[in-house]
């Protein structure tokens, strides 16, 4: 019953009563929304003559013979209605979220339907929805952003490693290759990390590495480090120090006989490449070469 009132819904040829009855179904709204959409599709060029005066020489050299589908009209109709809904659907569906992201050496700014703030450091994605934002304010995230939130509804940053969920206020959440850093700079947020919830109060970071709680030290800054392009690591090991320089400056890095566990505290530029190598090296006494090919090597002292 339900199919033969769809496509006699599609058709226009529903009694008053069968219209009645058909908005009453739980399928209806949707039905409704998604005919909204299909109307704007526009269909491919069609040569009705040309098509037809092609069957017929067919017809004519072919001694085949021709089966009548008449009586399969209604089901065939159901069938295209069916069609209809489904490309409809794909393309409205489809049509609901919004990616923004960064290349190596690359930022940007996104502004949310409710006026909130994202920045995107180097190599980083955000995506939401913009129809459901009234509804809910989730946006995913890869890589490092600030965020600058309007107050209102439930605000959450989703990635890889965990939640964070605000009301209004600002933040910094980073998430690359098993470290996440939560830093609240305004407010406060909650982070939820393997299933347990942690108060982050503005001048406290969160931080875990390989899935572990680390201690933190508080921000001395307003805004993150990077947004004055600079990088900034308090007790990091190295191998994320490293692969930080490789994002800010679209570089390959090769390192030999360092051990990149090591943990590193320290700050470097992210507009002079060269003061960038210098800040790196030293406090870990290593030493650097720049090769050709957008190229950098960092190795041991004593190696050759």
């Amino acid at each position: 019953m339900q199919e033969n009132y769809l496509a006699k819904w599609l058709n226009n040829e529903l009694t008053e009563e069968e219209l009645v009855e058909f908005k009453k179904s739980a399928e209806y709204a949707s039905y409704q929304r998604l005919k909204e959409v299909s109307n704007k599709l526009e269909a491919p060029k069609f040569d009705a003559d040309q098509v037809w005066a092609s069957l017929k020489n067919k017809r004519e050299s072919s001694k085949s013979k021709v089966v009548q589908l008449r009586p399969f009209t209604k089901l065939m109709r159901v069938a295209a209605a069916i069609a209809v809904i489904a490309v409809a659907s794909f393309f409205y569906f489809n049509s609901l979220d919004e990616t923004i992201s960064t290349q190596y050496a690359e930022r940007a700014e996104v502004i949310l339907p409710d006026a909130s703030e994202i920045v995107l450091n180097v190599d980083s994605e955000v995506s939401y929805s913009k129809k459901k934002w009234d509804k809910k304010r989730n946006v995913s995230l890869k890589g490092e952003a600030f965020f600058k939130v309007a107050k209102g509804k439930r605000f959450t940053v989703t990635t890889l490693e965990g939640t964070v969920a605000v009301l209004g206020t600002q933040f910094n959440v980073e998430n690359r290759k098993g470290l996440f850093e939560v830093t609240c700079f305004e407010g406060l947020v909650s982070v939820t990390f393997q299933n347990k919830e942690f108060k982050v109060p503005a001048g406290s970071s969160f931080l875990a590495i390989n899935g572990e709680v680390k201690p933190t030290i508080a921000p001395t800054t307003t805004l993150p480090y990077w947004m004055n392009n600079e990088s900034n690591f308090k007790s990091i090991p190295l191998l994320y120090v490293l692969d930080e320089f490789e994002r800010q400056y679209n570089v390959t890095v090769e390192v030999k006989d360092i051990d990149t566990t090591q943990l590193f505290t320290g700050t470097f530029s992210n507009t002079d490449i060269d003061l960038a190598l210098e800040s790196i090296s030293v406090p870990v006494n290593i030493q650097f070469k720049k090769l050709d090919g957008n190229k950098v090597v960092f190795y041991a002292e004593e190696t050759p």
